[in-house]
């Protein structure tokens, strides 16, 4: 029996979130795995470093990311 895309989704949503959030990963890495996203993330990556070590951005801990998304999922 071949599960549809629903039946898929609906299994996905019972794992941890922790679970979730690695398929989500390989999901979107198995999209486009080319070299120019690449160096768009390394770019990136760079960018951020930059603004970080200049004061210009602040960062936030695992806990502080998930408790934010906490309080707006939960409303």
């Amino acid at each position: 029996m071949q599960r549809t895309l629903e039946q898929l989704e609906r299994e996905a949503q019972k794992l941890p979130r922790k679970e979730r959030a690695k398929l989500a990963e390989a999901l979107l890495a198995s999209l486009d795995r080319s070299e120019s996203l690449h160096q768009a993330w390394v770019a990136e990556a760079g960018r951020r470093a930059e603004q970080i070590d200049a004061g210009k951005t602040t960062t936030m801990t695992v806990e502080e990311v998930l408790a934010d998304l906490d309080s707006v999922v939960d409303g």
